[in-house]
């Protein structure tokens, strides 16, 4: 090989991204529970363990609907629901990122995690029912994230009592 075909190879960073499971048992009807996530005021709350002031919108809570996840500047990400079962399962495909409330085109650094899934689901235990989520999530914030997750499940649990 010649030097200067030595010099157009550039050097590969592999992006790790991390499918992470997180769960609690809550002594609560799945329909209490299910609304402790997605009501407004009550996702607000839990969902500030990760940034306060976050809050969802969404035009139609069926398959196939966007929804956007922001913080109180309007930036965030948005994600289409690809399940939705009322009461049982939703999931989300993170699509890209928000700025100032405007969806952004996908570049680069979006490529890295666009297509993530982050889904939440309800089973049935003995005297309880389980809320299990299950998350794709980017090495640089891998220790964030397994950090506030069971954080944010205790408050969810607190505000079904």
């Amino acid at each position: 090989m010649k030097n200067n075909q030595l010099a157009s190879i550039k050097e590969t960073k592999v992006i790790m991204i991390n499918r992470v499971q997180f769960s609690i048992e809550i002594k609560a009807d799945k329909v209490d529970i299910w609304k402790t996530l997605w009501d407004d005021n009550s996702y607000r709350d839990w969902a500030g363990v990760f940034f306060e002031g976050s809050y969802l919108t969404s035009d139609n809570w069926v398959e196939k609907s966007k929804v956007l996840f922001l913080g109180p500047d309007e930036n965030g990400i948005y994600s289409i629901i690809e399940t939705h079962i009322p009461n049982k399962t939703i999931s989300f495909k993170h699509i890209g990122n928000v700025v100032n409330g405007e969806e952004q085109p996908i570049d680069a650094q979006t490529e890295k995690w666009s297509g993530c899934t982050e889904t939440y689901s309800l089973s049935e235990g003995k005297n309880s029912i389980k809320l299990t989520v299950e998350i794709d999530i980017l090495d640089e914030h891998l220790d964030f994230m397994n950090k506030s997750f069971p954080k944010a499940l205790e408050k969810i649990k607190e505000n079904c009592s």
